[in-house]
Parts: structure tokens; sequence; C-alpha cells
């Protein structure tokens, strides 16, 4: 695979990262097969994976480092994230000096290694001062545990935010953003995207496949369910108008595919490396199937016509469904705060 640049800072990145949610209790439990697919990806070209604390509460972080103690360490640019809780603890989560500190300790022990390539805030805590939060990652930085940070899922105003309190405090700054971003989620094209290029910041986005809509499982004559439809029903139940709209953009996307000559996840992960400011694109692969069927994305390079069409069955800058954009502020999420108390 042609490696593109994290940003500006001069990694070298595949353009497909292996991203290791599914690996564990929450996906696939065979952690020999794990390591499989991990190979399978390495031996394709990837050389990035990206994994999180959170993730089957440290299990992914475990299979990933049975992986790379087989591995040359140095060729592999390994991500992980800290915010989630993990555990009963009250204090064992968030974003404050005390956790970030601790918990870059634990994920260093599981996955096996002395230094994390790139360590990302996995969510924005609006109890914590951003100014802590770098704090503590430039001390990791400076104590060589980690090598870059970044931010995930964060809004534009946030990522600005991080970036002039860097620059005024003498922080480490966020050199990357971890963003929610398919043909299905787009709103991030509008705000996020034009702030990550101007200040320079890798994008690696997840869920290119919008959850699984984009895999295949979804539209006329499937079945229309998933395996997060039972724990997420607001992004699937088809009741709700917002996911019936996606349903009939899947429809049309899954036609257009098949006039492009291409898979349907094809032509999802190809429209999501198009974005000049992408540097690579999380896929999460569960099986080997669900890897291969993926590998070849990087090789397609989208007609204008297909693109254009695109744009008209999702319009850029938009959500189908605002609840696929990962994070909401609690001006928003709760109505408590746009209210005024009732006597």
């Amino acid at each position: 695979m042609e490696l593109h640049s994290l940003g500006k800072t001069s990694i070298k990145v595949s353009p497909l990262c292996l991203g290791a949610m599914m690996f564990g209790a929450w996906g696939n439990t065979d952690h020999d097969d794990s390591v499989r697919i991990i190979n399978r990806a390495l031996d394709a070209g990837i050389n990035f994976i990206d994994t999180a604390d959170v993730y089957s509460q440290g299990e992914s972080e475990i299979i990933v480092g049975k992986a790379l103690s087989a591995l040359d360490r140095s060729r592999v640019v390994l991500a992980t994230k800290v915010h989630g809780r993990m555990g009963d603890d009250p204090n064992a989560e968030g974003n404050s000096r005390r956790w970030i500190i601790a918990e870059c300790e634990n994920s260093l022990r599981r996955l096996g290694t002395d230094y994390i390539d790139l360590y990302q805030i996995h969510r924005p805590d609006e109890s914590v001062d951003v100014d802590e939060t770098l704090g503590a990652l430039s001390d990791l930085v400076h104590q060589g545990k980690v090598r870059n940070i970044g931010s995930s899922t964060f809004p534009a105003e946030q990522i600005v935010e991080a970036q002039w309190v860097a620059a005024r405090r003498g922080h480490v700054r966020f050199t990357t953003e971890q963003p929610p971003y398919s043909i299905l989620v787009r709103g991030i094209e509008r705000d996020v995207l034009p702030v990550a290029e101007t200040y320079g910041m890798g994008v690696i986005p997840w869920s290119p496949l919008a959850g699984g809509w984009l895999a295949g499982g979804f539209g006329e004559g499937q079945k229309n369910t998933s395996r997060r439809s039972v724990m997420l029903p607001g992004r699937y139940d088809l009741t709700v108008p917002a996911n019936q709209r996606k349903l009939d953009a899947v429809n049309q996307l899954t036609a257009l595919a098949k006039e492009a000559g291409v898979t349907l996840i094809e032509l999802s992960l190809a429209f999501a490396l198009e974005h000049p400011t992408i540097s690579s694109v999380i896929i999460g692969p569960r099986t080997m199937e669900q890897l291969e069927s993926q590998l070849s994305a990087p090789d397609i390079r989208l007609d204008t016509a297909v693109l254009d069409r695109i744009d008209e069955i999702v319009a850029p800058g938009t959500n189908v469904n605002v609840t696929d954009a990962g994070w909401a502020p609690s001006v928003l999420a709760e109505p408590s705060r746009r209210r005024r108390p009732r006597s």
C-alpha cells in the first residue's frame, strides 16, 4: 500500500488502519484467530493499528500485544486511547491527569510495549480543563512513553481550543483527530476537517462503513439488522425516520456501486479515502473474511461522476441521523441544560 503522511508528524501510515475494537469480548473472542487477522493485515501492507483501553475492557490491547510480541515493534505504528470507564472505580475514567497517567501505564502493560506511537483522548470531558489533559499528555511525551497525542470525536471548537491552550501554555499539541466519517455521516466536512487542515492534523476516521450500514447487510431484500442494533437501537431501529432515510440512501448507494463495478464496501472506503485531509481510514474487521473484503479499497479511485452522485444521495456536510455523530455536548444531550428550573 502507498503510505500517507500522518498530518505533519512525518510518520508514514498505510491508507487503511487496522482497528482492533472487534478483537475480544465485543467481537471475536478467539485470541489466536484475532492474532491471525492482525498478521494478515500487516502482511497486506497495513502498518497502522488502532485500539483503546475500553475495547472489551483491555482485552483488545492484550490481543494486540500478543501479536506485537512476535513482530518487529518498530515497524508498526501503534495507537490507543484513554477516556472510557474501566471497571467500577468512578475515578477510572475521563481526561484527568490522575487517570491519564495511571491508564497509560496500564495500556503499556497490556500492549507489552514501552512506548505508544499515538495516544488519543477518546472523547471530550466537560468536567476537566483541557489544560490539565494536555499537561498530563505532555509529561508522557517528555518521558518517552508516548510519541504523539491526538483527540477523537472532538467538535471543531474544542479542537481549536486545545490548539490554543497548547500554544499558550507550552504543551505538546494534538497532532491527529479521529472522528466518525462515512457517506452517511458527513458532518465533519463542514467544520472538523477544515480545522484539522488548518492545524496540519492527521485525520483517521472511524466507522467508514457506518456501523455496518455500508457493509452489505442492509438494503432491499436484506435482514436490515446488525450485531450492534440491540445495543444502539437509536441508530438502527427502522421505525426512526432518520434510520429509514439511511436505508433509502443505502439502497441508492448499493445500486451506484453496482453501476461503478465495485462492492458497496469498496465504494464506501474509497469515498472516505478521497478526502484530501484524510490520512488513514480505520477498518474494524471481526473475521478474516471481513478483512479480505476491505483490503482492495486503497487501489480504487472513484470517477468524478460517481462522487457527484454520492453528493446527491447524501449532501456534503450532513449526517443522515444526527445521533451518529458519536458525541454531543451536555447542552444538547441534557434537556436540563436548556430549560429553566421548575418550581
